[in-house]
């Protein structure tokens, strides 16, 4: 596999197999995408990797949380206040194809709310990573720990496992990092599952769509 059909083959996978990935395999990943460029080549990820009775424990504790009515609190906002087109528009109807793709009417807010939950269980994936950053380096090192999650999505996909980035697992830091360990002078960035495909998981149809390059390309001569 070239680069260019690792990038057009990517795709945020939310059901994965019942199929463990040895602790060897995901070590190669992360051995790979720690070449990821940075600025001044400071290298400011840190990553967690939680399977098995520590993945089991952020779920308990995260859903637990939920269900006392706990708000979710993350350490910087990645979405906005207030949506402006045309990005509202484009996540307006990402939402919309998505829950099509799991046949979840428009107007049943439940089956949504279980839906969403499913981000907490890893949709099922055997491994979840967590990504940090030292608090002290500032908001522009953001841009490094995408390059180097990007990195590590693309990798997966050559070794055949899947992937889904999640901001939603940024989403209760206190309980990540009691759970994990991690220091409170670390900003928790966002999480990832990562697994085997199902593949007749119909979730795992939906694709999301580009918009051509004259969209958002200028020339300049």
């Amino acid at each position: 596999m070239n680069t260019e059909e690792a990038i057009r083959t990517r795709k945020s996978v939310r059901r994965f197999q019942d199929r463990p990935v040895p602790r060897k395999v995901v070590e190669g990943l992360l051995d790979i995408a720690r070449w990821a460029p940075s600025g001044g080549n400071c290298q400011p990820w840190r990553v967690d990797v939680a399977a098995g009775r520590a993945k089991k424990e952020i779920t308990e504790a995260i859903l637990s949380a939920r269900r006392q009515g706990a708000e979710e609190c993350p350490e910087f906002e990645y979405y906005p206040e207030s949506w402006i087109n045309p990005y509202r528009e484009r996540r307006f109807q990402c939402g919309i194809a998505l829950y099509s793709a799991m046949e979840i009417e428009r107007g049943d807010a439940e089956a949504r709310r279980q839906a969403w939950l499913e981000n907490y269980r890893f949709f099922g994936a055997p491994v979840g990573l967590f990504f940090s950053m030292p608090r002290a380096l500032g908001k522009g090192f953001l841009m490094d720990m995408g390059i180097f999650i990007q990195t590590l999505a693309l990798a997966a996909v050559e070794a055949g496992l899947a992937t889904c980035i999640q901001a939603s697992l940024a989403g209760y830091p206190r309980i990540v990092k009691k759970c994990l360990e991690i220091p409170d002078d670390f900003i928790l960035v966002c999480g990832m599952s990562m697994g085997y495909e199902d593949r007749d998981a119909r979730v795992n149809n939906f694709r999301t769509t580009r918009v051509p390059l004259e969209e958002f390309v200028s020339w300049h001569q």
